[in-house]
């Protein structure tokens, strides 16, 4: 399926900020500028516009367009980034070579996990830890587990998410090549079913100096 026009043209712009070819400050061209040279009508700009700056990488200033953001967050749309593939998460933030390594497995439950799935302890779990790298640079590693016979996210009614700065597990740190000591952000999510079970919980962690915040967007829905 073609992608459409404001999503390859946001994630051009995109890219060129996350490489720092467009500078913190930065003012964006026009909407005509950029309706021009990408032969595109005024509504695609606007929608490239909007992409960007709800991915926090542009700033709108009244009466001036819009301009190169300080410092990219990490922007959480609740839920269409917490469902992505990593592939397509990363892949928007930078135009090196994204690296994605999957190791599938099973593990025994701890106690910890073993309260949060409702299953005794030592009962196995399906495990699966994900890598990714940029260019050859660790930039991102989780553990997900799931009761067996559970699979992916589907059933999802509720994610909840907890983020913090703190001591990597070692082999969140050997992958991140952190420092002993140095902290790393880190995410844990529980995906939880309509019944209130937990179906899946994940546990991310970034290099600490990867985002400078971690911005949340959450969509409402009103009774009529």
């Amino acid at each position: 399926m073609t992608e459409p026009a404001y999503v390859s043209i946001a994630g051009e712009y995109a890219r060129r900020i996350r490489s720092g070819d467009l500078t913190p400050g930065t003012q964006l061209p026009s909407y005509a500028e950029i309706a021009k040279e990408h032969g595109v009508s005024d509504i695609v700009v606007r929608k490239v516009l909007e992409l960007l700056r709800s991915q926090g990488l542009v700033r709108p200033v009244r009466r001036r367009g819009s301009f190169v953001a300080d410092r990219p967050n990490l922007i959480r749309s609740s839920p269409e980034r917490q469902m992505q593939d990593p592939g397509v998460t990363f892949g928007t933030e930078s135009e090196q070579e994204i690296e994605i390594d999957r190791e599938d497995g099973k593990i025994r439950a701890t106690n910890e996990l073993a309260d949060i799935f409702g299953v005794s302890p030592g009962d196995e779990l399906s495990h699966v830890v994900t890598r990714v790298s940029e260019s050859g640079r660790p930039i991102s590693i989780s553990d997900t587990y799931q009761p067996l016979g559970v699979s992916g996210t589907a059933g999802t009614t509720v994610l909840e998410e907890t983020l913090a700065d703190q001591l990597p597990t070692s082999t969140h740190a050997t992958w991140l090549r952190t420092t002993p000591g140095d902290l790393v952000k880190t995410i844990h999510q529980r995906f939880y079913a309509a019944d209130d079970r937990v179906i899946m919980v994940s546990n991310v962690s970034y290099p600490q100096d990867r985002y400078d915040a971690f911005v949340f967007r959450m969509k409402f829905t009103h009774d009529s």
